[in-house]
């Protein structure tokens, strides 16, 4: 379902709060506990692309941003 037909969903629901509950209920996505959905890069909330490696939780766009600040040396 795109997030077009999302909007027309809700517009029809907007009043009938039970149908809307039920609607809410049995399409929303789930809660995540684990995954590539569930880490995120610490300063731009980016999901793809992720380094864990010694903590760091960014991706790999802002890693090469401050990577000389942090005291990585890139060796070619």
């Amino acid at each position: 379902m795109t997030v077009g037909s999302y909007k027309k969903m809700f517009k029809q629901l907007k009043n009938k709060p039970v149908k809307l509950k039920k609607f809410l209920k049995h399409n929303k996505p789930k809660k995540r506990n684990c995954g590539l959905a569930n880490r995120r890069c610490r300063r731009c909330k980016r999901v793809g692309g992720h380094i864990r490696k010694y903590g760091l939780d960014l991706c790999r766009h802002c890693f090469r941003e401050i990577a000389p600040k942090i005291g990585f040396k890139k060796y070619s």
